[in-house]
């Protein structure tokens, strides 16, 4: 006995106190899955896309696939442009929807050359493009330089989406009103980019760290090219805005991991964290369709987008000065001649 309570007392009422220690971080991560599930963005346009045609890059899995489906769904006519073969993708599509207008399309966004002659061949056989999704990227594909002198995952999530734009830019302003839809990343708000690193150098190290900035880098220039791309086109019915899906369970993180030399953690992290507490791929995909159907974004351009709402874009944007030095540098880069280059209208 102590201070008059029976041993016991003390007993449980220690015991009592460890039992809610131990369950504090389990009602944590309830409450955590709870937010996310409640506070996932849902597309609740109901637009029929019937004599619309939408492109959408790296469609033939995880979210571009995703993305082609519902559109797809819609009664749209659905171009799957990705570097891999397309046929399963298709008629997977045409199984679940019974809409048989789905185009495949080989672009490789690594190559410089394969986006040039996708877009020559998209501009003479497409009589309209209503909404173009950026939407393939790539964490990581190691430092191996591609063959046009550019860093790969610069050149695959910035450099390629960006001319492949540009190219396109007269089909989707012959269509007007149309759509550019570009998916970034919560990344874009972890960044070191500056002029010098748009591509970034050669040689560096392979790390963890320096692999988030190069894609954080390339996730911001994404939000940058379609801020641009919507002042120089906002007063012809061309809008163009970005968007984070959020953390989705998909590949990625394995595929980076293997170049990363991490793949145990990787499919831990994919297993344990994304199973848990990831967006499925049908979630994921609610912002880009969003984007993409909703009648409410006619007319609203350059804004940055999480969970179907307006989010703050990231601080890079913000000045002008920086994200137009960004914009140029990715001309040069990329090889647009002047004829290719925008102007604002």
């Amino acid at each position: 006995m102590a201070y008059g309570y029976p041993y016991y007392y003390i007993y449980f009422k220690y015991a009592a106190f460890a039992v809610i220690a131990a369950s504090l971080p389990v009602i944590a991560l309830v409450v955590l899955k709870l937010f996310q599930k409640y506070s996932t963005g849902r597309c609740r346009s109901m637009v029929c896309l019937v004599g619309k045609t939408v492109l959408v890059t790296g469609s033939c899995s995880g979210l571009g696939f995703q993305t082609a489906l519902i559109l797809a769904s819609r009664g749209a006519r659905v171009i799957l442009a990705d570097k891999v073969d397309g046929t399963k993708a298709k008629r997977k599509i045409i199984e679940k929807t019974h809409n048989t207008n789905i185009v495949t399309k080989y672009l490789d966004l690594a190559s410089l050359a394969s986006v040039r002659k996708f877009a020559k061949e998209i501009n003479a056989t497409e009589e309209r493009l209503d909404v173009l999704i950026n939407n393939a990227g790539v964490g990581t594909v190691g430092n191996k330089y591609t063959n046009d002198g550019l860093h790969p995952t610069m050149q695959i999530n910035h450099l390629g989406p960006f001319l492949l734009t540009h190219l396109l830019s007269d089909l989707l302003r012959k269509s007007a009103p149309s759509r550019i839809i570009f998916v970034s990343s919560a990344s874009a708000f972890i960044t070191n980019l500056t002029v010098d690193n748009v591509n970034y150098p050669k040689d560096h190290s392979m790390s963890l760290y320096r692999t988030t900035l190069i894609y954080g880098n390339s996730k911001l220039c994404n939000v940058i090219a379609a801020n641009g791309f919507a002042e120089k086109l906002k007063d012809i019915g061309v809008t163009s805005n970005s968007l984070h899906p959020g953390l989705v369970n998909t590949d990625i993180f394995l595929k980076s991991g293997s170049f990363l030399g991490i793949k145990t953690f990787a499919q831990l992290f994919k297993n344990v964290v994304l199973f848990a507490y990831g967006k499925t791929i049908e979630e994921g995909a609610q912002t880009i369709i969003h984007l993409a159907l909703c009648n409410k974004l006619k007319e609203v351009t350059g804004k940055h987008f999480w969970d179907c709402r307006l989010f703050p874009s990231p601080p890079g944007t913000w000045n002008k000065k920086f994200a137009d030095s960004i914009w140029e540098k990715s001309e040069e880069l990329v090889g647009l001649t002047a004829e290719e280059k925008l102007k604002k209208d």
